[in-house]
């Protein structure tokens, strides 16, 4: 068990030396000089040692209060700094928001600044998954889910529908339809067959165009890593122009020709009840004013 002196002795004590002053340290811890002297007397009987010379209109440390002061003050700084800590960690809020590895890679971060800018105290934990969270039961506070709907129980929303056409490197020297027989055809594998997937197949039945013999395929199960392997110029891909929308303005890719297919949809999906917390409300509406960023 610890013997410690009572803790407002220890501040007085710490205050006077620091300012050298009885009146000063009164004044910082909004009490009476009398006051501070009768906090020091009664740590100097608790510990048998004297700490100040009473001179004329000042005080000065003795030796064993030069050895006590950077102890008391360095602990006092330690306390104040673990607890401003404390209360800021407390202050702050997270909201985890969930969305497939590309959207989260090449839409999501890219983002992520902004919304720092907006909102300081609110972190964003992003949790990149191809498979549907459970949003009952999962620890995610937003989903931002790619397809069609209906989601039962939940609260939806439309973000935006999702655009595909052909990109390629320019270092390939794609310009036209007629050369894709030319370069290899990067495919990325849908993990459920549907009608509207955007794939070569429906591509070029959009452009009234007959069946290819490329020069080549590559097949990825990874939507990222197809858009990696264009850029690299492995090939021509049929990929979403949101998703490669850095790359095109960069010139890394460019999108020779049309025509431009409709993808599935992304939604803004969340739990109906309860509502939403005000931290999740300011991720919700900056994702719609990133849409809305993306459009103009």
């Amino acid at each position: 068990m610890r013997r410690l002196p009572p803790l407002s002795a220890l501040r007085a004590f710490e205050a006077a030396a620091r300012h050298g002053s009885f009146k000063r340290a009164a004044r910082e811890l909004a009490v009476t000089p009398t006051a501070i002297s009768h906090q020091i007397r009664a740590l100097e009987e608790h510990t048998g040692l004297t700490l100040f010379e009473r001179r004329v209109r000042k005080v000065v440390l003795t030796d064993a209060g030069v050895q006590l002061y950077p102890v008391l003050r360095d602990g006092f700084d330690t306390f104040e700094a673990a607890l401003e800590r404390l209360t800021r960690a407390q202050a702050r809020t997270q909201v985890t928001i969930s969305a497939t590895s590309a959207f989260t890679a090449k839409w999501l971060v890219p983002r992520v600044a902004r919304f720092h800018a907006r909102h300081p105290t609110i972190d964003l934990q992003l949790q990149a998954a191809d498979e549907a969270v459970d949003l009952t039961h999962d620890a995610v506070d937003l989903a931002i889910r790619y397809g069609r709907g209906p989601y039962p129980g939940l609260y939806a929303e439309v973000m935006f529908t999702d655009r595909f056409a052909p990109v390629v490197s320019p270092k390939l020297g794609v310009h036209a339809a007629t050369q894709l027989d030319t370069v290899a055809l990067i495919h990325f594998q849908w993990k459920r067959a549907h009608p509207l997937n955007p794939t070569w197949d429906r591509w070029l039945a959009c452009a009234g165009l007959p069946s290819i013999a490329p020069r080549g395929q590559l097949r990825f199960t990874d939507e990222g890593h197809a858009i990696q392997a264009a850029v690299a110029g492995q090939g021509i891909a049929l990929l979403s122009l949101d998703l490669v929308a850095d790359e095109l303005t960069a010139g890394a890719l460019v999108q020779p020709f049309g025509p431009i297919i409709p993808g599935h949809t992304y939604h803004l999906v969340m739990r109906a009840d309860p509502g939403p917390s005000a931290s999740v409300r300011a991720a919700a509406d900056w994702l719609r004013s990133e849409v809305q960023r993306a459009e103009a």
